[in-house]
C-alpha cells in the first residue's frame, strides 16, 4: 500500500472515530490526489479548505475535525502546520462562548505542556484525559463540560511530541503525568486522580501508575504495554503511518533507529505488577497495530483488570458510542461506586456539545 492510500485507509477510520458522516469523509478523500506542500489538491489543503468551510458556516467544532484530519498523521510540513494551529484557534474561538473551559500551558525541563481543562473553581477530583500518537486534544476537548458537571475537574492534554505537546516522546515519558498532577495540585484533588488515556498514552498511564499513588484508576483503548515494542514478529505488521509517527516522536532518524529504541518502551511483568489500581481496558479483535498478547500479560499481572473486546481495528471506531459507554459505566463506577453512574453516564452519552 503506498502512503497515501494507507493515509485514507487510516483517516476513514479516524473521521468515524470523531464522529464525521462516512460519506462525507469519502466525498473529501475522493478528492485528494496527491500528499505535496502547497499543492491545493494535496492531503492537508483539501482538509484545510473544508475545515475553513465549516467554520464560515459557523460549526467550529466541525471545522476542528477536519483541522485536526489536515494535520494527520503529525504536523511535519508547513501545510500541516498551519491546519494544526487552525485546529487550535478555532477550538479556542469555540471555548470562549462556554464558561469554564480554559487554556493552561507548563513550561516543562524538556518542552512545554498545553491543556484544555475546566471544573478547576474549586478543587474535585481530577480526570485527565490523553489521546494516542496522532489525535490531539481538540478532539476530546469538547466534553470537558460534560465532565464537570458529573463531578470532575477535567484536564485534556495531548501525548508528549503531538499537537502542542513538545515534550519529545521516550521511554520516561510517564513522568509528565506526574508533572500535570505536581501543577494542578493546588486547584484539583490530584490524590484522587482517574486517567482516560486512549492507546498510546494508556503505556503512559500504567507506567506512571506504577510509581504515583495519586493515580487511583486507569482506563484506555487498546495500549501497548510490551509486546508492541520488544517482539520482533509483531514489528513488520505494524502500519508505516504508526511507524513513521513514532520516528517523528521520539527524534529517531530513520526506522532502524526507531526500532532501537523501542524496546527501552516496553514494561516488565514486575513493573506491571506494581500497578495496582483498577485499569480497564478496550481491546480490538483485529487491532492491526497493538498485538493480542498485551491483553494477555495484563491479565497475568494486574490484579484488577477487565476488558471489554470489540470486533474492530484499532481503536474500535466502528463501536464509538458503546465503547464510550462502557468506559463512562466503569469510570463512575469505580469513582462514585453505587452512587449513580448510570444516569450520569447516559447523561454523558447522549448530549453532544454545539
Amino acid at each position: 500500500m503506498d502512503h497515501l492510500d494507507e493515509l485514507k485507509e487510516f483517516a476513514r477510520l479516524h473521521a468515524r472515530g470523531q464522529g464525521m458522516k462516512a460519506e462525507h469523509a469519502t466525498r473529501v478523500l475522493a478528492r485528494i490526489t496527491n500528499d505535496r506542500t502547497g499543492d491545493p489538491d494535496s492531503w492537508a489543503a483539501v482538509w484545510t479548505a473544508e475545515g475553513r468551510a465549516a467554520a464560515a458556516r459557523g460549526d467550529l467544532l466541525d471545522a476542528c475535525r477536519h483541522y485536526a484530519l489536515a494535520r494527520f498523521p503529525y504536523h511535519g510540513d508547513a501545510d500541516r502546520v498551519l491546519a494544526q494551529q487552525l485546529c487550535v484557534d478555532t477550538f479556542d474561538q469555540w471555548r470562549r462562548d462556554r464558561d469554564g473551559i480554559e487554556r493552561l500551558e507548563f513550561d516543562h525541563s524538556d518542552g512545554t505542556v498545553v491543556c484544555w481543562a475546566a471544573g478547576l473553581d474549586r478543587p474535585r477530583p481530577l480526570l485527565v484525559v490523553m489521546g494516542g500518537i496522532v489525535s490531539v486534544k481538540e478532539q476530546w476537548a469538547p466534553l470537558l463540560p460534560l465532565l464537570r458537571r458529573i463531578g470532575f475537574a477535567a484536564v485534556v492534554t495531548e501525548l508528549p511530541g503531538v499537537g502542542e505537546n513538545t515534550v519529545t516522546y521516550g521511554p520516561e515519558s510517564w513522568r509528565t503525568l506526574g508533572f500535570l498532577l505536581d501543577r494542578l495540585a493546588d486547584r484539583a484533588q490530584v490524590d484522587d486522580t482517574s486517567m482516560l488515556a486512549l492507546s498510546f498514552s494508556g503505556h503512559l498511564a500504567m507506567g506512571a501508575a506504577a510509581e504515583d499513588p495519586r493515580i487511583r484508576r486507569v482506563l484506555t483503548v487498546g495500549a501497548p504495554v510490551a509486546g508492541f515494542f520488544a517482539d520482533e514478529d509483531w514489528w513488520p505488521r505494524v502500519p508505516g503511518i504508526t511507524a513513521d509517527t513514532l520516528r517523528r516522536l521520539t527524534g529517531s532518524a530513520d526506522l532502524t533507529e526507531l526500532r532501537h529504541r523501542l524496546p527501552g518502551f516496553a514494561f516488565t511483568p514486575e513493573r506491571l505488577r506494581q500497578v495496582r489500581i483498577p485499569v480497564r481496558y478496550v481491546a480490538s479483535s483485529r487491532d492491526e497495530i497493538i498485538p493480542g498478547s498485551e491483553q494477555a500479560l495484563l491479565r497475568r499481572t494486574l490484579d484488577d483488570v477487565r476488558f471489554k473486546t470489540f470486533d474492530d481495528v484499532h481503536g474500535s471506531p466502528a463501536h464509538l458510542g458503546a465503547m464510550r459507554r462502557w468506559l463512562f459505566s466503569q469510570l463512575l463506577w469505580l469513582r462514585f461506586a453505587h452512587r449513580g453512574p448510570r444516569q450520569a453516564s447516559r447523561s454523558l452519552i447522549s448530549e453532544r456539545p454545539s
